[in-house]
């Protein structure tokens, strides 16, 4: 009978013994490494292994219990799920709340924002220096044309699909993934609704966004785009040269910042001074707004607009009157002006 007695003590003590582990273990894995005054950015590589992350975690001063962590991660089976990525850390988390982020992939994520009229030269470059991709990467990438034909962009690059907007992106996103969030972003503004509207008017999708970036760099002026829209299309109608500035810009290799008439001679295909009709693809990447413009231009028969020079145009719809308005507006500017429209004939 004492015999029996000891055992049963001693299996009592040993279950005691278990517990209090188990409960010194949940406690350890509920305490945090310090008081959260410590703030890291812990980058964990792809198929970096779970040794690995727990001795980058230990050194960067977010864990300082390793058995505990090792531990906790076994018992809720997450050593091999732990997502690579960028994290925002501190050392006031708990064991527990710091293997549910990774568990997550709750990655810090970087908000870029594409504004209106912003040309893929302008994202690429923005990016790098961002440190969120590389430039020369993102434009070979952005005039992949397998990748293009597989996003619907019936175009030789991702110009003007690129859609002005706030991203949140991460470090360890490709430039391919972040051209397709952005392309993505395009399809989703531009409804079922507006693609009958561009057949109704007898546009294709791409010409409406080409004639869209025009628009967009023509004027800052959100309540004018509808008429600056009207005049082009209204050329397009008459088959007048569009002979817009900003298109003979992007057409050069090299702008100094100042239009001059031998740039306006200069043979590209984006030069609209020099061909009819339509440019071979956007010149930036236009928003909403101007889109809109194109597909629900107002209803004028202006043929000409020239800057005042306070950001706003004055549209004419006789050749007569708009050398009125230029001699106005312009003649104490010897340079070319920006949206200046001189000699139509």
């Amino acid at each position: 009978m004492m015999k029996w007695c000891r055992i049963g003590i001693l299996l009592l003590l040993f279950a005691a013994s278990v517990a209090v582990l188990l409960m010194d273990l949940v406690s350890r894995c509920h305490t945090p490494a310090g008081a959260g005054h410590t703030q890291r950015i812990v980058s964990i590589p792809p198929a970096a292994s779970f040794r690995r992350i727990v001795r980058a975690l230990e050194k960067q001063g977010i864990v300082h219990d390793p058995l505990a962590f090792r531990l906790a991660a076994r018992y809720l089976g997450v050593e091999r799920k732990l997502k690579a990525g960028e994290y925002d850390l501190n050392d006031g988390m708990t064991p527990m709340e710091v293997l549910d982020r990774l568990y997550r992939g709750d990655v810090v994520r970087y908000r870029f924002t594409v504004p209106e009229g912003a040309a893929l030269l302008w994202v690429a470059e923005r990016l790098e220096r961002r440190g969120l991709g590389r430039r020369g990467r993102f434009l070979g990438k952005a005039t992949d044309s397998v990748l293009l034909n597989g996003l619907g962009v019936n175009g030789s690059s991702a110009e003007g699909y690129l859609f002005p907007d706030s991203y949140f992106l991460t470090r360890d996103m490709t430039e391919e993934a972040i051209i397709r969030m952005m392309v993505r972003r395009f399809w989703q503004v531009f409804t079922p609704q507006m693609k009958r509207r561009a057949r109704e008017r007898g546009f294709s999708i791409h010409q409406v966004v080409t004639l869209a970036s025009i628009v967009e760099k023509e004027t800052g002026a959100p309540e004018e785009r509808p008429l600056i829209a009207a005049v082009f299309l209204n050329r397009l109608a008459r088959n007048i040269r569009l002979q817009s500035d900003p298109t003979v810009i992007y057409g050069l290799d090299h702008f100094d910042g100042n239009l001059n008439r031998r740039d306006l001679q200069t043979k590209t295909p984006y030069n609209t001074y020099k061909i009819r009709g339509l440019p071979p693809g956007p010149i930036a990447n236009p928003g909403l707004d101007s889109l809109m413009a194109v597909l629900y231009p107002a209803p004028v028969d202006y043929l000409y607009f020239v800057s005042r020079n306070d950001g706003t145009h004055h549209f004419s719809t006789t050749l007569r009157e708009h050398n009125r308005a230029v001699w106005k507006y312009q003649k104490s500017n010897r340079s070319i002006q920006r949206g200046a429209k001189k000699d139509f004939q």
